[in-house]
């Protein structure tokens, strides 16, 4: 009996619809899809690689070494991302508040339609247009760094030409604000409305409610907008490789016509042309960008755990 009246008192489980079932085994069969697809690419990269880590320097480009090949490529590569993040993060994250909290709602969704549609524009256009424009537009800009602000090893110059890695940076950073721009928003809007409501209630302004209510709580979500946005600069190739003026070198020199490379500009520019070794060691340094963007987003996700976890 007693067991009847324990088996009556017990919600009935609901059944579990055909849909949802279908759903969730798409879901999963989607997940382990890019696992697979992400674990074909690394093992891909990395038996085709390695051949070209024992080169010679013929294969190389006439370095000694693969580290001699590559240290240059990495350090244009992160140079260019760094410096178009420095550009865009606070712009993109300025445009976001204006959308989310400053304008008209009207105008918000047109700047937010306007931002949305920069990210569908091919990298081949965004090259064009840092060559044809703003390649020529600041080189006179450059000139004037050049004469007054040459005791700074950044602008030593000579200048001479529009084609620079800090013009490559610029291009790279119109490219990843409208990523960070978008995400930022969404969290931005996010932000309980009691938290913003209870801080204008206490007598804040619309600036220090959003520092100590809308910031905090997107904190994780920037953080994860400026990876994404970094990853975009990282794997970028087109748009760099029609705007820069590569050599192949070290240097902390932004306006001068001798700029270091990327990885991904090195490799669209050089593997038509490859061959043998070569290409190995074109796919190679793939590899080490590969590596260098899962280090990035590894990094990312813990930050954001963090965040996440000191906001408990």
């Amino acid at each position: 009996m007693s067991t009847t009246i324990t088996q009556a008192a017990q919600p009935a489980r609901a059944k579990r619809r055909a849909g949802d079932v279908i759903f969730e085994g798409l879901s999963r069969s989607a997940a382990l899809l890019i696992l697979v697809a992400l674990a074909g690419v690394a093992i891909f990269l990395t038996a085709e690689g390695l051949p070209g880590l024992t080169a010679d320097s013929h294969a190389l480009g006439g370095k000694d070494s693969f580290v001699a090949y590559v240290w240059p490529l990495v350090f244009g590569t992160l140079l260019a991302a760094v410096l178009a993040l420095l550009i865009a993060t606070p712009l993109a994250i300025g445009m976001a508040l204006v959308i989310s909290h400053y304008a008209p709602r009207r105008l918000a969704g047109v700047l937010g339609y306007v931002i949305d549609l920069l990210a569908a524009v091919p990298s081949v256009v965004y090259g064009l247009w840092g060559i044809g424009f703003l390649g020529v537009f600041v080189k006179d800009f450059y000139v004037w760094l050049a004469d007054n602000l040459g005791f700074i090893p950044f602008f030593a110059g000579p200048a001479t030409t529009g084609r620079t890695i800090l013009t490559a940076s610029l291009v790279l950073a119109l490219m990843v604000i409208p990523i960070v721009t978008a995400i930022s928003r969404e969290i931005f809007t996010q932000t309980p409305s009691l938290h913003q409501e209870a801080a204008l209630a206490l007598g804040a302004t619309r600036w220090e409610m959003i520092r100590l209510t809308v910031f905090p709580f997107a904190r994780s979500g920037m953080v994860s907008a400026v990876m994404l946005g970094l990853g975009r600069a990282l794997g970028e190739t087109m748009a760099v490789a029609m705007v820069l003026s590569a050599s192949g070198v070290i240097t902390f020199n932004l306006i001068s016509a001798t700029n270091p490379s990327t990885i991904a500009a090195n490799i669209a520019l050089k593997f038509p042309e490859a061959s043998g070794l070569s290409v190995n060691a074109l796919i190679a340094s793939g590899l080490v960008l590969f590596v260098i963007t899962f280090v990035v987003n590894f990094a990312a996700r813990a930050v954001v755990a963090r965040s996440q976890k000191g906001m408990k």
